[in-house]
């Protein structure tokens, strides 16, 4: 009888894992991983570029594009600025199809709990981007709708970066911690202090001269004094890397695994390489050309924040802890 039931329990053991290895592989999964975390930054860049030249209104409803047509409408509006705002609509999909692929990818592979809820997370995420960027075209682009918009990108930005980072982990492993609580400490510090960056910017952004429309004027803009608002933002931007410079310190400190001191090494370089660009635009007074580079490098900054938050407790098999890579 006990040779019976061993026979099934190894049969069923077989069939799951039969199962599992039918789905898409690890490898597969990261690299659809990696296109969501692409995208949900690349949507941003697109989007700053509708801002910058005035094409927010170029499609002016939602969710059709005018009036009674879902595409541009030859005269309803500058056929550039039509064209922009259009594209990055239809650029939507393109985050929605990836968000699809890795929530279809995790699913199919089985992957633990927290995989596919950060999958979920990711697709809800895109719906509900979508929803806040029609209602701020329908409220023609009052700063803080525009802000709106873009503060939860930079939280799918991270969510896609931590998934691309879990996806790596063998679900049957125990978590580790990595570093100690006075890491995680300040790397969590770093992190908050990068929202009030993020929010400060978007501020900034709001009183500054790029509206979004040619034509909407500084009604609906921010009231206040942009150089005091810029003057606030660097504050929290040297916060930031104060945060980040004292986490690089600890690690090293504590002798943390060499993939997360590297991780925190670059992210120190993104924040300065930000920094330079918010100098160049403060002295430059703000030219278009400078928004989207600020713009993709806040993507980036917030990725590489995520991937360090991510290192301090991962599921990693013994052997393969000191090799791990981002």
């Amino acid at each position: 009888m006990s040779t019976t039931h061993a026979s099934t329990a190894g049969a069923d053991k077989g069939a799951v894992d039969k199962r599992k290895s039918s789905g898409p592989s690890v490898k597969l999964q990261r690299t659809l991983a990696m296109i969501l975390l692409l995208c949900q930054g690349g949507i941003t860049v697109t989007g700053s570029l509708v801002r910058v030249t005035g094409s927010g209104l170029g499609c002016n409803t939602w969710p059709l594009c005018h009036e009674g047509s879902l595409v541009p409408v030859a005269g309803a509006a500058p056929w550039i600025h039509q064209a922009i705002e259009f594209g990055n609509r239809l650029l939507a999909f393109v985050v929605a199809a990836a968000a699809v692929a890795v929530l279809v990818a995790v699913y199919r592979a089985s992957r633990r709990s927290e995989i596919k809820n950060l999958a979920i997370a990711s697709l809800a995420g895109v719906a509900l981007q979508a929803i806040i960027g029609g209602i701020s075209v329908l409220l023609d682009l009052r700063w803080w709708s525009v802000a709106v918009h873009f503060l939860p990108s930079m939280v799918l930005v991270f969510i896609a970066a931590v998934l691309y980072m879990r996806i790596a982990e063998p679900d049957d492993a125990a978590p580790t911690t990595r570093y100690p609580n006075a890491v995680r400490t300040w790397v969590i510090a770093a992190a908050v202090a990068v929202c009030f960056v993020l929010v400060t910017g978007t501020m900034v952004t709001g009183s500054g001269p790029h509206s979004g429309d040619s034509g909407v004027g500084m009604e609906g803009r921010l009231q206040l004094d942009t150089q005091l608002l810029a003057y606030v933002h660097a504050a929290c931007m040297y916060i930031y890397l104060g945060a980040t410079l004292a986490s690089v310190y600890l690690l090293r400190r504590h002798h943390a695994p060499k993939d997360a001191f590297n991780t925190a090494l670059v992210l120190v370089g993104m924040i300065v390489v930000q920094w330079a660009i918010g100098v160049a635009q403060f002295y430059l007074g703000v030219p278009r050309w400078t928004v989207p580079m600020h713009i993709a490098m806040s993507s980036v900054v917030v990725a590489f924040s995520a991937f360090l938050y991510a290192h301090g407790k991962r599921r990693l098999p013994l052997l393969t802890e000191r090799s791990a890579k981002v």
